[in-house]
Formats: C-alpha cells, sequence, structure tokens
C-alpha cells in the first residue's frame, strides 16, 4: 500500500467514515488515478477538470460523478493539503426526477412472485419497516424487539440508529424463520455467517418484477419509496415519517409529499372551472333554463 493510500484511509478513519463510505471514496479516486496513470499528487487544476468531462463524457450516473467528485474533494484538501483544489471539482446539478411509485395492489403482486422465501422474507422487512438495502443486510438477531413490537436499525445512514414498528404478522413470520434457521449473530447471513451481497437480493426483486407482469420500473429502494408514501396517504404526519426513515432534515422527508395521489383524482382542470363559469362570472345556461 502506497503512503498516500495509507494517509488517505487514515483521514477518512479519523472521522470515522462508515466503510461503505470508505470504499466508495477510495475507488473513486482510484478511477482518477488509473485514468492519467501517476500519482494524483502531480495533477493539476486542469487535470480535474479534464477528468470530470472525461466522466460526463462516458455518462456515468449522476449519483457516480458526485460520488467521485466528493472523494476527489476529500482527497485533494485533506489529504495533500490543496484546499485550492475544491473549487475546480464542482458538483453536477442532479435532474430532480420522482422516484416510482408502486400501488399496495402492485406490491404485493412483486412481493408474492419471489420465489425464493428467505429472499421473500428480506424483502417483506423493507417494505413493512422502510429501510434501505444495507440496513436489512446489516441486521442482526438482537435487532428484533418482539416484546415491544420494534425493529431496531442500528448505524443507518450517517451511523444513525432508530427504531421502527414491526407489524405481528412480520414479527411472527421472523419467529418461525429463526426457529428454522437459528442465525447466531446476522439475521440473514451467508455459509461464512456474515451478510449476504446485496447484489443477489436485488436479482431476487428482477426476477420477481419479471414474473409479476408489472411494467413500472422497481428496485429494492423502491420499496422504500412505497413505505414513505403509503404511509402519508394513510394520514402520517412528517415529523413521524422523518424518524422513522432516519432522515437529518424535515425537507427531505417533505419530496414524498410529490408522490401522493390520495387527493389527485379530487384535483379539478382550470378547464372544468372554465367551462362552469360564464364570462361574466355566471354558470352558463343549460337546456333547462338558466343556472
Amino acid at each position: 500500500m502506497t503512503a498516500l493510500r495509507q494517509r488517505f484511509l487514515d483521514e477518512l478513519a479519523r472521522r470515522n467514515y462508515s466503510p461503505r463510505t470508505v470504499e466508495a471514496y477510495l475507488a473513486g479516486v482510484v478511477r482518477f488515478v488509473r485514468h492519467y496513470g501517476r500519482s494524483p499528487d502531480q495533477a493539476n487544476a486542469d487535470d480535474l477538470r479534464a477528468f470530470q468531462l472525461h466522466l460526463v463524457a462516458r455518462q456515468v450516473s449522476w449519483s457516480q460523478f458526485n460520488q467521485t467528485t466528493c472523494a476527489l474533494r476529500f482527497f485533494f484538501a485533506h489529504v495533500l493539503d490543496r484546499p485550492d483544489f475544491v473549487p475546480s471539482i464542482p458538483f453536477a446539478r442532479r435532474p430532480h426526477k420522482l422516484p416510482v411509485i408502486l400501488s399496495p395492489d402492485e406490491v404485493r403482486r412483486l412481493l408474492g412472485a419471489i420465489v425464493c422465501p428467505r429472499y421473500r422474507l428480506m424483502l417483506r422487512v423493507v417494505y413493512a419497516c422502510g429501510l434501505r438495502l444495507g440496513e436489512v443486510l446489516r441486521l442482526r438477531v438482537a435487532d428484533l424487539d418482539g416484546g415491544r413490537g420494534l425493529l431496531w436499525v442500528r448505524g443507518g445512514k450517517g451511523g444513525k440508529d432508530r427504531a421502527v414498528p414491526l407489524p405481528p404478522s412480520l414479527r411472527d413470520e421472523l419467529r418461525a424463520y429463526w426457529r428454522e434457521h437459528r442465525p447466531v449473530d446476522y439475521l440473514f447471513p451467508n455459509r461464512q455467517g456474515q451478510p449476504l451481497h446485496g447484489a443477489s437480493v436485488q436479482r431476487a426483486l428482477a426476477l420477481a418484477w419479471t414474473a409479476s407482469g408489472l411494467t413500472k420500473p422497481a428496485t429494492v429502494h423502491t420499496l422504500r419509496h412505497c413505505y414513505a408514501t403509503h404511509l402519508l396517504e394513510a394520514g402520517m404526519d412528517l415529523p413521524t415519517l422523518q424518524r422513522l426513515l432516519g432522515h437529518n432534515h424535515v425537507q427531505t422527508t417533505m419530496h414524498y409529499l410529490h408522490l401522493r395521489s390520495e387527493r389527485l383524482p379530487q384535483v379539478r382542470s382550470p378547464l372544468e372551472l372554465l367551462e362552469e363559469t360564464g364570462r361574466d362570472g355566471t354558470r352558463p345556461a343549460t337546456p333547462e333554463g338558466p343556472a
């Protein structure tokens, strides 16, 4: 391991960055190094601008673009002590797209099409408790509080813990699963006792999506979006939903307000109002006479 890489890892460790963030940041800097084929401490501001244009030309996702940007900004500011380079590494404006939301019946069809019982149970937990993929993979047996009807999410995004309600029917399913498989530490372990790889869960959902006949695209994270939107449609208040989702800011949770559909059928088009009201402000005459 080079001295620069070790210092990079040390600076991330000093700030208690999560293992997943460390992995992503390291991949971003390695991507930059491989592009130029030389040590990053020899790079200048023009190299950084050209590399970002290279990422745009390759049409990488905006998530990957900004994640790589975060990694480079951190590396040059805290490892190479070149904070003056940071303005040369701007973030990209991401297009604002609302996520796809499945109806409750579509969620039922999707979950029912999952063949493997363990994957079906994992994804039922995702939808029932609003978990991220990494959160369900890292669930431990000790995180189940059946007596209080709670599921504890440890070390969520930003290193935060939170508790979410655990439906009684799902609690009984999890108890039956534990009695059959007897996991010791992680609730859904692989053969080595470690968390499953996320790709296997995504693959199981993709196969179920094909079998279900749904036309809307769906990923594991779609189930979290559905959880939030369906709770809002059922009347849950924003501050409570914010705590359940583990959001730092209520503004993040407010994005789900745009996805609610329960009031849309009652919204009247201005064309209707125009046709119902005459130019003088009165309703137009009908065959039975003036209104």
